[in-house]
């Protein structure tokens, strides 16, 4: 019981800076929402639809992103130093990279994209102002994501923490002066800049928090001391492993976002405010679902540097307390979620009656959705931490494309049932991951990868 004790007392003190930092950005999001929710439901719905295609872009950063926490914290917990710097100049470069050509590549095909998804035209216009905006800005948030996995691969996850507090005081701040002529509840004159004034706070918050954790790599005062030289060449050995590991992660959010493409057509098909209801609950979702995020970094990192050090039954340990942390953290936030939804929804849909009645019952299902994230990602911390992600992308072509997708389309396209036939896919389609993720975990491969 006291091994156990301490273990959880360990896996607290690396996930709970995480966590909070995962709150910050999280609360940054839900700021972002409730200012751009005062433009109008057109707005919400703009913001819905960039955020897809933004996540589908963030493919490029899952695939080095998953294989350099693997790699670096394998390779910091067996004590090679001077390979864990490579490694995390490595990180930089490949991300830097990927994310100028994910843009360029976002930038020439927004207009097309968006019309998939709505023909309204001022959607169109809000999410074109809004996203040419923040889409520039992506590899800078490919390289902040950098340093924040750098940090806590080297068991650094309080400075990553602060980085995002940064990053979240800015956009509160940024946000209404930058959208607004006159700055909400006051008579502070702003610029009056709207859509493109909240990507522009958004990019330039992570501009800055991106700037100060980057200088401190360089500084020789963090636990990691990154060289500046090292970020401007590639190593084929290196990178050859960071896709390798990385692909099968990639691959999964890539099919992840089809999906998730799919998904929000079929919303479009119950209109624009059904498109904005979708936005707003996903938010409160992700802000909801943030401590077992906060636990499952964490945990991914002891996991691989346990099993760099030969403590395999440590590391197993560690993944099953994650996932009960993270339901003893999320009961408290399904209880408010399920009696109270409509009180939440109200911060961000007040005056628009019509998306609060369509998002009711998707923020309630969201809230039982979170007992399988919780154990999604203590088990995910397994293979995350082992590099063996296959269980991860296999878990979701089961989940998402043999019963979740066909179940939507049966529900929206075949048989025209209301809104809320739609969204139940969204907990059955977690339920069969959670329980596909459970078998291949017992079956253990991933302690034995290499």
């Amino acid at each position: 019981m006291g091994s156990q004790s301490t273990l959880n007392k360990e896996i607290r003190r690396i996930s709970m800076p995480t966590m909070y930092g995962m709150l910050f950005t999280s609360l940054y999001d839900i700021v972002d929402m409730f200012y751009i929710g005062m433009i109008g439901g057109e707005a919400v719905a703009a913001v819905t639809i960039y955020l897809a295609l933004f996540w589908a872009l963030e493919i490029l950063n899952e695939i080095v992103g998953t294989s350099s926490v693997s790699l670096l914290s394998r390779s910091w917990g067996s004590g090679e130093r001077e390979r864990t710097r490579r490694i995390a100049e490595q990180t930089f470069v490949f991300k830097a990279l990927l994310g100028t050509l994910g843009a360029l590549l976002l930038i020439a095909t927004m207009p097309l994209l968006f019309r998939i998804f709505s023909s309204d035209t001022t959607v169109l216009a809000y999410g074109l102002q809004y996203g040419y905006i923040r889409t520039l800005f992506v590899p800078i948030f490919f390289s902040s994501y950098t340093v924040n996995t750098i940090l806590r691969s080297v068991g650094d996850a309080k400075t990553p923490m602060y980085l995002l507090l940064i990053t979240a005081l800015l956009n509160v701040v940024l946000d209404p002066l930058f959208m607004f002529d006159t700055l909400p509840l006051t008579s502070i004159r702003g610029l009056g800049w709207g859509m493109a004034g909240a990507a522009l706070a958004t990019g330039i918050s992570y501009l800055v928090a991106f700037a100060v954790g980057f200088l401190y790599l360089l500084s020789g005062k963090a636990p990691l001391t990154i060289h500046l030289k090292g970020i401007f060449h590639l190593d084929r050995e290196l990178d050859k492993k960071l896709l390798a590991i990385g692909l099968p992660s990639g691959l999964n959010m890539l099919l992840k976002s089809i999906v998730s493409f799919i998904f929000l057509r079929l919303v479009a098909v119950y209109g624009t405010m059904a498109i904005a209801a979708a936005g707003v609950a996903s938010r409160i979702y992700q802000f909801a679902g943030m401590p077992s995020g906060g636990l499952a970094m964490g945990s991914g990192i002891l996991v691989g540097q346990r099993l760099g050090s030969q403590q395999i039954e440590v590391a197993r340990s560690i993944c099953l307390l994650s996932a009960a942390n993270g339901i003893i953290f999320s009961i408290p936030l399904i209880a408010i979620l399920m009696l109270f939804p409509s009180q939440v929804l109200s911060l961000f849909l007040s005056g628009a009656g019509a998306v609060g009645s369509e998002a009711v019952l998707l923020v309630r299902v969201y809230a039982l959705c979170l007992i399988p994230l919780a154990i999604n990602g203590g088990l995910g911390a397994a293979f995350y931490g082992s590099g063996y992600v296959r269980p991860v992308l296999y878990s979701f072509l089961i989940s998402g494309y043999l019963v979740q997708l066909p179940y939507a389309l049966v529900v929206t396209l075949l048989f025209k049932l209301p809104l809320s036939w739609l969204w139940a896919a969204f907990l059955l389609g977690d339920g069969v991951e959670c329980f596909i993720r459970l078998l291949w975990f017992r079956e253990g491969k991933w302690a034995r990868c290499p």
